[in-house]
């Protein structure tokens, strides 16, 4: 969520965190400030609620000048978003600024024990204990200060401290929040996530779950929370800056769901061998291990959860083994039956998402096998996992996922189909032709995305609804629940997925003469079921937006608009309709003149719980 950056070296610090911060503001956010140690030894510090240009536009007025700085991008939690609450936070006598990203869950205590011992506190965050913390151990040592105080924490944290009582060094710690290093020549960096420091190197040092790293302009040492040092490996960095950056179209969410079939294909691909079978990586699930399992667990949140409803069906109809999906933030406190019979599915985009990081660590603590989908190379959730399984879409940096979402079902279908191969329950003429259809998936979506004058048409007459509906069965209601978030978060609309055979049963009473119901009508099985859902909306006043297969042209006797897309077996489907789905949301919310990269009030990576 919230975006950290840190620099020590020869450049001009300013430029440096402004940079990185901008490659961040994807992770959302409602502040933005930087803190300067100047040539004069002082920190100077600005920071200003609102977005990123703000900040830049203010300090064009001053001339801040340092070769060491931190700076953060705040997603508001303790305190409402204002310059008084936003990072770097410092100590009494402004020898000390810090910034954090995650919650300390006992500030309060913190806070009432050094007001007694006579600090101040300027802001409401539970940010501010830090600095005042750190100050409270100071007694020469930085380090020794930090470790100290970080004794005291409790929560999930990732704080970056500069001193100017010791203005040769940063220092970060790392617990349940993610940090990376960047390494340079004669200059060193750290952040929140890779983006913010590719422009300068592609050498990185990833942080491991309680460790701290000292960084100065010529060495990092990195230790564990007692002080052992340890030595890593550096992770190069493979993808290309250009990924990260709009490339010519107006949004990055426009611009990654133009990414799909490439998404698709290089996803899909390399885990179809040449005589026709699937190869999951180095992920070794024997037959055994199949029949010694009871069930299945796939958790994860918002659209990497609605993946995983797809999933669920896929596994269950493929390999026969039961399957519960949950949501992660609730999962740990529904009291899940787990041991060593269970294989848990954990889903995430970035593999920092807090909740989904906890429940796989519950899943391992129980003697649960953990399989992580997931798209970003040494993640937390990645590195954790027993087994991953990349989602090779490259880097999302739009709030909304529209990319993560194909691939992790692309990914489910490989994984189910493989599954039920190994368990015996798919025929090999049945195997070899889903396997057929799915190295068609990404031509057909491209299929797709070059005709999109009539969802522009459809969706330039929905931007001034207050409530929009969807519908669907089966795996058509699964994807109905994608694309109403989608609608949701990028424009801000009421937006509700039902299943179309419950409308009878209460829902049916929202829809009144001219209600928008996007209804998907792409199974073959229940096409017939899912026109009498049709009819039963239309009889009721609604505007019915159909999403057919090409040649279903029956649907047209009960819908007013109908968007076609390519055939393909029902199981699979799902990855084809919800590009309509994906553009209606982007060019509604275009219309609206909506921030639709960065929604309000969201963030792309939640690493608070």
């Amino acid at each position: 969520m919230c975006g950290i950056v840190g620099y020590i070296g020869n450049r001009d610090s300013v430029n440096v965190l402004i940079d990185g911060l901008e490659k961040l503001e994807y992770r959302g956010y409602d502040s933005a400030g930087i803190a300067i140690l100047n040539d004069n030894n002082n920190i100077e510090m600005k920071k200003y609620k609102g977005r990123l240009a703000i900040l830049k536009e203010n300090i064009k007025e001053v001339n801040i000048k340092g070769n060491l700085g931190i700076g953060h991008t705040r997603w508001a939690t303790h305190g409402e978003p204002s310059d008084r609450n936003s990072h770097p936070h410092l100590n009494p006598s402004k020898t000390i600024s810090v910034v954090h990203n995650g919650i300390i869950e006992n500030f309060n205590q913190l806070r009432e024990e050094l007001q007694g011992k006579g600090y101040e506190f300027l802001s409401e965050t539970d940010t501010e204990v830090i600095p005042h913390l750190i100050d409270y151990y100071y007694n020469g040592n930085l380090l020794d200060a930090i470790k100290k105080a970080i004794e005291r924490l409790e929560g999930a944290f990732a704080i970056v401290v500069m001193s100017k009582e010791e203005p040769e060094k940063l220092i970060a710690v790392r617990k349940d929040s993610p940090l990376i290093i960047g390494v340079g020549e004669g200059e060193n960096f750290i952040a929140s996530d890779i983006p913010a420091v590719i422009n300068y190197t592609r050498k990185i040092y990833l942080l491991e779950n309680e460790e701290m790293a000292v960084l100065e302009k010529d060495n990092i040492s990195i230790m564990d929370f007692k002080g052992n040092v340890i030595e890593k490996e550096i992770y190069n960095v493979t993808w290309d800056i250009s990924q990260a950056e709009k490339g010519g179209y107006d949004h990055f969410m426009i611009k990654e769901i133009f990414e799909q079939p490439k998404a698709l294909r290089d996803t899909i691909s390399p885990r179809i061998t040449k005589d026709g079978s699937i190869k999951l990586d180095n992920i070794n699930i024997t037959k055994e291990y199949i029949k010694n399992i009871n069930k299945i667990y796939i958790v994860a949140c918002g659209t990497a959860y609605h993946a995983g409803i797809v999933g669920k069906s896929l596994i269950e109809k493929y390999a026969k083994i039961p399957v519960l999906t949950d949501v992660a933030s609730e999962f740990r406190y529904n009291n899940p039956f787990i041991d060593e019979k269970t294989l848990m599915i954990v889903v995430s985009q970035s593999g920092e998402t807090a909740d989904t990081l906890a429940a796989l660590r519950l899943a391992k603590e129980k003697g649960a096998r953990t399989l992580a989908l997931c798209n970003v190379v040494g993640s937390s959730i990645a590195r954790e996992a027993d087994d991953v399984f990349y989602t090779w879409a490259g880097p999302e940096i739009a709030v909304a996922s529209t990319k993560a979402y194909t691939t992790q079902v692309a990914a489910f279908i490989i994984i189910a189909l493989y599954l039920g191969k190994l368990n015996e329950n798919i025929s090999d003429s049945e195997y070899n032709t889903i396997l057929k259809e799915v190295i068609k998936l990404p031509e057909k979506v491209d299929y797709i995305l070059n005709d999109i004058f009539k969802v522009k048409d459809i969706a330039s007459n929905m931007m001034n609804q207050d409530d929009i509906f969807f519908i669907g069965r089966g795996i058509d209601y699964n994807v109905a629940m994608e694309g109403s978030l989608k609608l949701k978060e990028v424009s801000y609309i009421h937006s509700e997925a039902m299943a179309a055979g419950e409308l009878k049963h209460g829902t049916l009473a929202l829809i009144e003469e001219g209600t928008p119901v996007i209804a998907l009508a792409t199974q073959d099985n229940l096409y017939d079921k899912m026109i009498s859902n049709i009819r039963e909306v239309k009889a009721r006043g609604g505007y019915i937006i159909a999403v057919s297969k090409e040649g279903n042209t029956s649907i047209e006797k009960s819908a007013d608009k109908v968007i076609y897309i390519p055939d393909t077996m029902d199981d699979i489907i799902g990855i084809l309709s919800i590009i309509p789905l994906q553009l209606i949301s982007y060019y509604v919310a275009l219309g609206k003149n909506c921030d639709v990269d960065k929604p309000r009030n969201l963030a792309k990576s939640v690493t608070v719980e």
